[in-house]
Formats: C-alpha cells, sequence, structure tokens
C-alpha cells in the first residue's frame, strides 16, 4: 500500500502524522510512505529526522487583511499544486491524508482532482482555514473532538469522529523511574507543569509567583519553562531550589508522553495533541488556553473537556500565583476530586485513534 500525507507548520499537525505512520508501518512493514511539507517549516526537519521521504513544495498562507502578498500567495497556490500532481502522479498513492497547515491545500486538492481517496484530519474543535476549503473536494473528514463537526456545514455527512493517532502512542506507556532524571522522586505525588516548547510567558509569571508556596508543599512540580526563558528563570528561582528538593525547573522535556505517565496533575496549553494525550492516560488537568491562537480554538478545545468534569481551566487574564495554587491545591490535596477529574478524561479518551484512522483509509481505498 501507498501513502501519501501532508501537514506542517506546527507540531499539532505534524506528531499525529508521524503517530499515524508508525501505526502503519509496525502494521505493515512493507507500506510505502510519502509526505509533502515546505522546506521552510518543521516538518522539513522532523520528518527528515524520522526517516521518511519527504518531497516539499513552496506555499504560504493568506493575510486576513488586502495585502499585496495575497497575489503571490495565490501564484504559489498554483504553482504548488502543480508540482503536487506532478509528485502524486509519479508516487501513484492509495490515498492521501491532510492533517493540516497551509501546504494540506495544495496537496490534498491536487490528489482529489486525479480521483484519489483522500482524508483530512482536524486535531482541533474549530476547523483551521485550509481544512474548511478542503471539505468540499476530500472524501473523508477525521475529527478528535464531536464539536468539530458543526463547523464543516454541509460537508458534515463526511465526518468521521476517530480522535488523534497521538493518543493511541501513549496508552501503552508505563510508570516508571523517569521522574529521577530530574532529581525528584519517583514515588512522591507529582504536578508537571508546562506552557509548549517555547514556554508561556504568563504561566512562567504565575509560576514565580506562586513558587514560595509551592515549594512549602508535600506534592513535587517538574516545571518546564520553554527553552527561550529558561536562563532567566533559572537565576530568579535558584534560592527557593536551594531550600527543597521538590521542584525541578527544566528549559524543555523530550520524553514527554513517559513523563505524562508518571504524574498525577498537568497544567498545561490545551492544544489538540496535549489535550489527545491526557485523555488517553486519563490525567487530571489544569488548562490555561492560548488566547493568542486563530479562532481561540484552544479555549474551545479545553471547554470540551471542562463541561464534562474532565478538566479544569483557567482563563489567562485570570491566571496569577494565587490562581494557580488554589488549583493545583484542589485536586493535589483532594484525591478524590482528582480521581473523579481522571475517570471523566478517560471516558472521553481515544486509545485506537490510528487504528481507527487507518480503518477508515482502507474503506475508502476498495
Amino acid at each position: 500500500m501507498k501513502i501519501l500525507l501532508s501537514g506542517g507548520g506546527t507540531g499539532g499537525h505534524i506528531y499525529p502524522a508521524l503517530a499515524l505512520i508508525r501505526r502503519l508501518q509496525a502494521l505493515d512493514p512493507s507500506v510505502e510512505i510519502l509526505y509533502i511539507g515546505t522546506e521552510k517549516g518543521l516538518e522539513s526537519r522532523i520528518v527528515r529526522n524520522a526517516g521518511i521521504a519527504f518531497e516539499s513544495v513552496e506555499i504560504q498562507g493568506f493575510k486576513r487583511s488586502l495585502s499585496i502578498s495575497n497575489v503571490k500567495t495565490i501564484q504559489l497556490f498554483i504553482k504548488s499544486i502543480q508540482k503536487s500532481k506532478k509528485i502524486v502522479k509519479a508516487f501513484q498513492p492509495d490515498v492521501v491524508i491532510g492533517t493540516g497547515g497551509y501546504v494540506c491545500a495544495p496537496v490534498v486538492y491536487a490528489a482529489s482532482k486525479l480521483g484519489i481517496p483522500t482524508i483530512i484530519h482536524e486535531q482541533n474543535s474549530v476547523a483551521g482555514v485550509t481544512n474548511k476549503f478542503l471539505a468540499r473536494y476530500v472524501t473523508k473528514i477525521a475529527v478528535c473532538f464531536e464539536e468539530a463537526r458543526a463547523e464543516f456545514g454541509k460537508y458534515a455527512e463526511k465526518v468521521v469522529y476517530t480522535g488523534n493517532p497521538r493518543a493511541q502512542e501513549v496508552v501503552g506507556i508505563k510508570p516508571s523511574a523517569i521522574l529521577e532524571e530530574y532529581q525528584l522522586e519517583a514515588i512522591r505525588p507529582t504536578v508537571l507543569i508546562f506552557g509548549g516548547s517555547r514556554g508561556a510567558r504568563s504561566l512562567n509569571e504565575a509560576f514565580l509567583e506562586a513558587l514560595p508556596i509551592l515549594a512549602t508543599k508535600d506534592y513535587q512540580l517538574l516545571f518546564a519553562t520553554g527553552e527561550i526563558h529558561y536562563e532567566k528563570i533559572k537565576e530568579q528561582v535558584q534560592t527557593h531550589l536551594a531550600k527543597t528538593h521538590s521542584i525541578a525547573v527544566v528549559p524543555y522535556i523530550e520524553n514527554m508522553p513517559e513523563v505524562f505517565a508518571n504524574v498525577e496533575l498537568v497544567v498545561s496549553r490545551s492544544g489538540a495533541t496535549t489535550l489527545a494525550e491526557l485523555t488517553a492516560l486519563g490525567l487530571p488537568s489544569i488548562l490555561i488556553p492560548s488566547p493568542y491562537v486563530t479562532n481561540d480554538h484552544q479555549t474551545r478545545n479545553a471547554e470540551s473537556l471542562t463541561k464534562r468534569g474532565a478538566a479544569k481551566m483557567i482563563a489567562e487574564k485570570e491566571l496569577n500565583g494565587v490562581s494557580l495554587t488554589q488549583a493545583i491545591d484542589e485536586l493535589m490535596l483532594h484525591e478524590d476530586v482528582r480521581e473523579a477529574m481522571a475517570a471523566e478524561a478517560k471516558k472521553l479518551g481515544l486509545p485506537k485513534a490510528a487504528d481507527h484512522l487507518i480503518q477508515i483509509m482502507q474503506e475508502i481505498t476498495h
């Protein structure tokens, strides 16, 4: 079987594609995979480093205001469709899957015009511009939140609720002594706090404000600042860290899924991939949506959990040291509340998301 995937711009579009690829390869080592992205996007490095065949097209997004650059965008889109058709014809895939980002538009559009079965995968509860554009052309639309179904209007009959393939990768991870690598105790109740690979300034500031109180708690904390903030924050917390062995501050966590499997509570943004992992594992969480994303989709993502009692949310404008500490204490000092939230999160998890998506692929190619 030959499968062509496309997705780029952010890790939230790339990592679900990689998770799907790894599952496909595990089920059938003979499967042939080709990935189309852009040279400027994260995907060019991440996908190549994963040893996956990679081709590129040049594309950029439209400006929301009137701009001369939109003329260039249209020109690039037309050229990228032409190049995508050449790549698709040469590779002859059985199915083409787009996981989001501008690069998917010419690739999936070209494949659909060539009569090849196509799927778009929408990770968020609010559909992206590219996926809304592609909805009319594709064979199936896979979503991770039921709330996203309505986003596709008259094409909603194409929607299939599959979940995020990334979730299937984390469910098999067992508890370990990974926390000892951060000079924390492996068996002590632990809170993980992070704001993404680049960090979140508001979360970092709230943590610094709360640190004198958090340092006195019976539970321990692992805090990832984001690489660009690390040195500055490290200077500010050294005095407190010298007095306690219950808090570890690091710039970034490479093996996040394994850390997830060894903590009791997560405090984070509400990106789609993170929520897929949290619900797959049944992890309680305090979510602080980024207000700086398109259509405020992180708030909608978080609300899909909070309205079911599967997470707690703090709006960024309400985030400070006091609100952060109170929210953490509410869960870490009351095991019954934490367990109830974990059970609700687990109900929302889709641990076979990759297999479900593969099943859809098989159905539309036969």
